[in-house]
Protein backbone atom coordinates (compact mmCIF):
# COMPACT_ATOMS: atom_id res chain seq x y z
CA UNK A 1 0.00 0.00 0.00
CA UNK A 2 2.98 2.31 1.06
CA UNK A 3 4.49 1.71 -2.55
CA UNK A 4 1.42 2.24 -3.94
CA UNK A 5 0.97 5.73 -2.38
CA UNK A 6 4.89 6.50 -2.98
CA UNK A 7 3.90 5.48 -6.75
CA UNK A 8 0.77 7.97 -6.96
CA UNK A 9 2.65 10.57 -5.14
CA UNK A 10 5.24 10.08 -7.91
CA UNK A 11 2.62 10.11 -10.81
CA UNK A 12 1.26 13.02 -9.34
CA UNK A 13 4.56 14.96 -9.22
CA UNK A 14 5.40 14.47 -12.69
CA UNK A 15 1.95 15.33 -14.00
CA UNK A 16 2.10 18.65 -11.72
CA UNK A 17 4.92 20.43 -13.03
CA UNK A 18 3.07 23.87 -12.07
CA UNK A 19 3.59 23.23 -8.29
CA UNK A 20 6.94 21.71 -8.29
CA UNK A 21 8.46 24.86 -10.96
CA UNK A 22 7.25 27.47 -9.29
CA UNK A 23 5.42 31.01 -10.53
CA UNK A 24 8.60 32.45 -12.24
CA UNK A 25 8.50 28.87 -14.73
CA UNK A 26 4.91 28.40 -15.57
CA UNK A 27 4.95 27.05 -19.03
CA UNK A 28 4.60 28.66 -21.52
CA UNK A 29 6.37 31.79 -20.37
CA UNK A 30 9.73 33.60 -21.12
CA UNK A 31 12.36 36.49 -21.21
CA UNK A 32 11.01 38.73 -18.34
CA UNK A 33 7.24 37.62 -18.04
CA UNK A 34 6.04 36.60 -14.45
CA UNK A 35 3.24 35.47 -13.14
CA UNK A 36 0.18 37.34 -12.19
CA UNK A 37 -0.29 35.47 -8.80
CA UNK A 38 2.01 36.62 -6.23
CA UNK A 39 3.59 39.17 -8.33
CA UNK A 40 0.90 41.78 -9.68
CA UNK A 41 -1.40 40.36 -7.00
CA UNK A 42 0.73 41.34 -3.98
CA UNK A 43 2.03 44.65 -5.23
CA UNK A 44 -2.16 45.68 -6.39
CA UNK A 45 -3.05 44.28 -2.41
CA UNK A 46 0.23 46.47 -0.77
CA UNK A 47 -0.83 49.40 -2.92
CA UNK A 48 -4.95 49.18 -1.70
CA UNK A 49 -3.14 48.89 1.79
CA UNK A 50 -1.05 52.03 1.51
CA UNK A 51 -3.62 54.42 -0.05
CA UNK A 52 -5.94 53.33 2.29
CA UNK A 53 -3.82 54.27 5.43
CA UNK A 54 -2.65 57.13 3.88
CA UNK A 55 -6.63 58.24 2.88
CA UNK A 56 -7.36 57.23 6.41
CA UNK A 57 -4.49 59.60 8.02
CA UNK A 58 -5.68 62.28 5.63
CA UNK A 59 -9.36 62.42 6.76
CA UNK A 60 -7.98 62.49 10.70
CA UNK A 61 -5.68 65.31 9.65
CA UNK A 62 -7.39 67.86 7.58
CA UNK A 63 -11.37 68.88 8.14
CA UNK A 64 -13.26 68.23 4.56
CA UNK A 65 -13.76 71.90 3.12
CA UNK A 66 -17.25 72.44 3.67
CA UNK A 67 -19.13 75.26 2.54
CA UNK A 68 -20.24 77.99 5.11
CA UNK A 69 -24.02 77.69 6.26
CA UNK A 70 -26.68 77.12 3.82
CA UNK A 71 -28.05 80.72 3.65
CA UNK A 72 -31.95 80.88 2.07
CA UNK A 73 -31.55 84.44 0.85
CA UNK A 74 -28.47 83.74 -1.11
CA UNK A 75 -27.60 81.62 -3.58
CA UNK A 76 -24.23 80.36 -4.10
CA UNK A 77 -22.28 81.52 -8.24
CA UNK A 78 -21.59 79.12 -9.09
CA UNK A 79 -23.30 76.50 -7.97
CA UNK A 80 -21.34 73.37 -8.05
CA UNK A 81 -21.77 69.69 -7.49
CA UNK A 82 -19.05 67.78 -5.32
CA UNK A 83 -15.83 67.47 -7.46
CA UNK A 84 -16.74 63.61 -8.67
CA UNK A 85 -20.08 64.85 -10.38
CA UNK A 86 -18.86 68.26 -11.81
CA UNK A 87 -18.00 66.55 -14.83
CA UNK A 88 -21.25 65.37 -15.29
CA UNK A 89 -22.81 69.11 -14.22
CA UNK A 90 -20.06 70.51 -17.00
CA UNK A 91 -21.72 67.82 -20.09
CA UNK A 92 -25.00 69.63 -19.10
CA UNK A 93 -23.20 73.07 -20.56
CA UNK A 94 -22.75 71.07 -24.53
CA UNK A 95 -26.32 68.60 -24.39
CA UNK A 96 -29.99 68.26 -23.16
CA UNK A 97 -30.20 67.43 -20.16
CA UNK A 98 -31.24 63.82 -20.62
CA UNK A 99 -28.60 63.49 -23.08
CA UNK A 100 -25.90 64.69 -20.51
CA UNK A 101 -26.82 63.11 -17.74
CA UNK A 102 -28.64 60.01 -18.75
CA UNK A 103 -27.70 58.85 -21.82
CA UNK A 104 -24.31 59.92 -22.44
CA UNK A 105 -22.37 58.81 -19.14
CA UNK A 106 -24.57 55.52 -19.66
CA UNK A 107 -22.99 54.43 -22.80
CA UNK A 108 -19.64 55.79 -22.31
CA UNK A 109 -19.18 54.33 -18.82
CA UNK A 110 -21.03 50.56 -20.36
CA UNK A 111 -18.94 51.09 -23.49
CA UNK A 112 -15.38 51.24 -21.51
CA UNK A 113 -16.90 48.21 -19.32
CA UNK A 114 -18.10 46.16 -22.57
CA UNK A 115 -15.43 46.71 -25.16
CA UNK A 116 -12.83 44.35 -23.29
CA UNK A 117 -15.72 41.53 -23.51
CA UNK A 118 -16.64 42.48 -27.48
CA UNK A 119 -12.96 41.53 -28.07
CA UNK A 120 -12.63 38.07 -27.75
CA UNK A 121 -8.96 38.14 -29.23
CA UNK A 122 -6.70 36.03 -27.01
CA UNK A 123 -3.79 37.73 -28.18
CA UNK A 124 -1.92 39.45 -24.95
CA UNK A 125 -4.52 37.84 -22.61
CA UNK A 126 -2.90 38.16 -19.14
CA UNK A 127 -0.34 40.48 -20.16
CA UNK A 128 -0.22 43.98 -18.62
CA UNK A 129 1.73 45.54 -21.50
CA UNK A 130 0.91 48.60 -23.92
CA UNK A 131 2.71 46.76 -26.54
CA UNK A 132 0.55 43.96 -26.82
CA UNK A 133 -3.00 45.89 -26.47
CA UNK A 134 -2.32 49.63 -27.56
CA UNK A 135 -5.44 50.27 -29.47
CA UNK A 136 -7.76 48.85 -26.53
CA UNK A 137 -5.83 50.52 -23.84
CA UNK A 138 -5.48 53.94 -25.93
CA UNK A 139 -9.41 53.59 -26.52
CA UNK A 140 -9.83 53.41 -22.32
CA UNK A 141 -7.31 56.05 -21.30
CA UNK A 142 -8.78 58.38 -23.52
CA UNK A 143 -12.31 57.69 -22.33
CA UNK A 144 -10.94 58.24 -18.45
CA UNK A 145 -8.83 60.61 -19.04
CA UNK A 146 -12.11 62.62 -20.72
CA UNK A 147 -13.41 62.42 -17.52
CA UNK A 148 -11.20 63.89 -15.58
CA UNK A 149 -10.69 66.81 -18.07
CA UNK A 150 -14.29 67.59 -17.70
CA UNK A 151 -14.42 67.68 -13.40
CA UNK A 152 -10.99 69.94 -14.32
CA UNK A 153 -12.89 72.21 -16.69
CA UNK A 154 -16.13 72.45 -14.57
CA UNK A 155 -13.79 72.73 -10.99
CA UNK A 156 -11.40 74.97 -12.01
CA UNK A 157 -12.84 77.05 -15.25
CA UNK A 158 -16.25 77.50 -14.58
CA UNK A 159 -16.81 80.67 -12.73
CA UNK A 160 -20.11 83.18 -11.82
CA UNK A 161 -23.28 81.59 -14.26
CA UNK A 162 -21.29 79.08 -15.02
CA UNK A 163 -19.34 80.77 -17.41
CA UNK A 164 -15.95 79.97 -18.77
CA UNK A 165 -12.93 81.85 -17.02
CA UNK A 166 -9.21 80.80 -17.86
CA UNK A 167 -6.77 80.05 -14.77
CA UNK A 168 -5.34 83.93 -14.89
CA UNK A 169 -9.09 85.70 -15.21
CA UNK A 170 -10.72 87.43 -12.45
CA UNK A 171 -14.21 85.99 -11.39
CA UNK A 172 -15.16 89.50 -9.95
CA UNK A 173 -15.11 90.78 -13.66
CA UNK A 174 -18.62 88.98 -15.09
CA UNK A 175 -18.57 87.84 -18.00
CA UNK A 176 -21.51 88.04 -21.02
CA UNK A 177 -23.75 84.97 -21.44
CA UNK A 178 -22.97 83.19 -24.90
CA UNK A 179 -25.52 84.61 -26.86
CA UNK A 180 -24.25 84.01 -29.83
CA UNK A 181 -24.84 80.56 -30.13
CA UNK A 182 -26.16 79.25 -33.21
CA UNK A 183 -27.25 75.69 -34.53
CA UNK A 184 -26.65 73.98 -37.92
CA UNK A 185 -30.24 73.71 -39.83
CA UNK A 186 -31.27 70.01 -39.49
CA UNK A 187 -30.50 69.53 -43.35
CA UNK A 188 -27.04 70.11 -42.23
CA UNK A 189 -26.28 68.58 -38.94
CA UNK A 190 -27.64 65.32 -39.96
CA UNK A 191 -25.73 64.65 -43.27
CA UNK A 192 -22.71 65.90 -40.37
CA UNK A 193 -23.66 63.45 -38.05
CA UNK A 194 -24.07 60.57 -40.50
CA UNK A 195 -20.63 61.50 -42.38
CA UNK A 196 -19.06 61.64 -38.76
CA UNK A 197 -20.70 57.80 -38.19
CA UNK A 198 -19.96 56.67 -41.47
CA UNK A 199 -16.47 57.77 -41.69
CA UNK A 200 -15.63 56.58 -38.43
CA UNK A 201 -16.92 52.74 -38.97
CA UNK A 202 -15.79 52.80 -42.45
CA UNK A 203 -11.89 54.45 -41.86
CA UNK A 204 -10.51 52.08 -39.46
CA UNK A 205 -11.67 48.87 -41.89
CA UNK A 206 -9.04 50.69 -44.25
CA UNK A 207 -6.30 51.58 -41.79
CA UNK A 208 -6.33 48.26 -39.55
CA UNK A 209 -8.38 45.64 -41.68
CA UNK A 210 -7.60 43.22 -38.80
CA UNK A 211 -9.71 44.74 -36.60
CA UNK A 212 -12.83 44.17 -38.68
CA UNK A 213 -12.01 40.83 -39.72
CA UNK A 214 -10.95 39.34 -36.39
CA UNK A 215 -14.33 41.13 -34.49
CA UNK A 216 -16.68 40.34 -37.33
CA UNK A 217 -19.23 42.52 -38.42
CA UNK A 218 -21.86 42.93 -35.08
CA UNK A 219 -19.15 42.84 -32.97
CA UNK A 220 -16.90 45.80 -34.75
CA UNK A 221 -20.08 48.05 -35.38
CA UNK A 222 -21.38 47.64 -31.64
CA UNK A 223 -17.02 48.28 -30.16
CA UNK A 224 -17.16 50.73 -33.07
CA UNK A 225 -20.36 52.93 -32.20
CA UNK A 226 -19.83 52.73 -28.39
CA UNK A 227 -16.05 54.63 -29.49
CA UNK A 228 -17.55 56.97 -31.71
CA UNK A 229 -20.24 58.17 -29.49
CA UNK A 230 -17.32 58.77 -26.77
CA UNK A 231 -15.38 60.57 -29.17
CA UNK A 232 -18.06 62.19 -30.41
CA UNK A 233 -18.19 64.62 -26.67
CA UNK A 234 -14.57 66.07 -27.24
CA UNK A 235 -16.12 67.57 -30.74
CA UNK A 236 -18.74 68.47 -29.54
CA UNK A 237 -17.29 70.55 -26.68
CA UNK A 238 -14.77 72.21 -29.16
CA UNK A 239 -17.85 73.15 -31.49
CA UNK A 240 -19.05 74.91 -28.93
CA UNK A 241 -16.16 76.43 -27.06
CA UNK A 242 -14.08 77.33 -30.52
CA UNK A 243 -16.58 77.61 -32.82
CA UNK A 244 -19.99 78.87 -30.85
CA UNK A 245 -22.27 75.82 -32.01
CA UNK A 246 -24.80 75.07 -29.77
CA UNK A 247 -26.30 72.30 -31.35
CA UNK A 248 -25.23 70.02 -34.07
CA UNK A 249 -28.73 68.75 -34.77
CA UNK A 250 -32.31 69.62 -33.86
CA UNK A 251 -35.17 67.32 -33.77
CA UNK A 252 -38.75 68.02 -31.97
CA UNK A 253 -37.61 65.38 -29.84
CA UNK A 254 -33.49 65.29 -28.90
CA UNK A 255 -31.05 68.00 -29.67
CA UNK A 256 -27.13 67.26 -30.06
Amino acid sequence: MAEGLNLNMKQGAETTPRIDAGPESLPGMKGDQVAVFPYLVFKEFLSAVLISVGLMIWSLAINAPLLPEANPGKTENPAKAPWYFVGLQELLVYFDPWVAGVAMPTLIIVGLMAIPYIDTSRNGTGLYTFSVRRLAISHFLFGFGLWWVLIAIGQFLRGPNWQFYWPWQDWALPQSAEEHLWSFPWWVGLPLLLAYFGLGLWVPTRRWPWLYSGLGRTRYMTAMLLALIMYGVPVKIFLRLALRVRYVLITPWFNI
